[in-house]
């Protein structure tokens, strides 16, 4: 993809807002924080998003006022729709795990251009970790590159990360055939893991949204991973609805086996 050098100076920004964004969460992070709970009791929402929503608002707009803007905390409006960059952030993905002590959770910053993912910064400080990749600068984690390719054992079952609601779609044995794993309270590490090659692949049950998805993408592109559909159709971001249906995170390699274990859905 070009323009690697505009790209690169919108990951900088990124990754300084992200650290801003981390010393918040973590100023808060098993303190007690305010929470609201919103869909109906089933999400929560804290004190530290809504200030970290307005962080990164206030830091990325300042710089890129010609960007458009996509939260999980902030309303959303069709002006993205008209804006060729958007930034995707979730403020906190793992909110119940945020709000409730346990470390897996992460600032998530994205920025699409044309729809397609070219910088994502995952700031996960109660881990340790500070993940970021930008279109053709490759994936780091620490600043370590990620590695392109697949576990050494070839013959080992695929590890792969599966919801129960996936798992009641499978075909009849089609479980047999993985090592399932957890897959943690934030999506977006579980769809880095991939990246990083802790897991082979991440099913993804309905009704995410690009701001779970849309760094953890980048990741997965720098190492010659995909997100797909059901139908094996790469994500493609800033869409007037930023749901989404079921989604497989895995190698090129990998995805087409990996969704063959799925039963054919409805239409197909």
């Amino acid at each position: 993809m070009q323009a690697t050098e505009t790209h690169a100076e919108d990951l900088a920004l990124m990754l300084d807002a992200s650290r801003r964004a981390a010393d918040i969460a973590m100023s808060h992070f098993r303190k007690d924080p305010e929470v609201w709970y919103k869909n109906g009791g089933r999400s929560p929402v804290s004190e530290a998003d809504i200030a970290i929503d307005r962080l990164l608002r206030e830091l990325l707009l300042a710089a890129r006022p010609d960007y458009g803007w996509l939260s999980e905390e902030a309303v959303d409006t069709p002006d993205r729709l008209a804006h060729g960059r958007v930034f995707i952030v979730d403020p906190i993905d793992g909110t119940r795990a945020y709000v409730s002590g346990r470390p897996d959770w992460c600032v998530s910053i994205g920025l699409v251009e044309n729809g397609k993912p070219v910088a994502g910064v995952l700031a996960a400080p109660a881990r340790g970790e500070l993940w970021h990749a930008s279109a053709g600068g490759g994936a780091f984690r620490n600043e370590v590159r990620l590695i392109q390719g697949h576990g050494e054992n070839a013959d080992a079952p695929l590890r792969v990360a599966v919801p129960d609601s996936v798992a009641n779609a499978m075909r009849p044995g089609a479980e047999a055939s993985l090592e399932k794993l957890p897959g943690g309270p934030s999506l977006a590490l579980r769809i880095a893991a991939v990246a990083q090659g802790s897991l082979d692949g991440v099913f993804v049950r309905p009704r995410s949204s690009e701001w779970d998805l849309v760094a953890a993408d980048m990741m997965l592109r720098e190492t010659g991973h995909v997100l797909v559909d059901q139908a094996g159709v790469r994500m493609v971001y800033n869409a007037p609805d930023p749901s989404r249906g079921l989604l497989l995170a895995a190698s090129l390699e990998q995805a087409s086996w990996l969704l063959a274990l799925l039963q054919p859905s409805d239409g197909h």
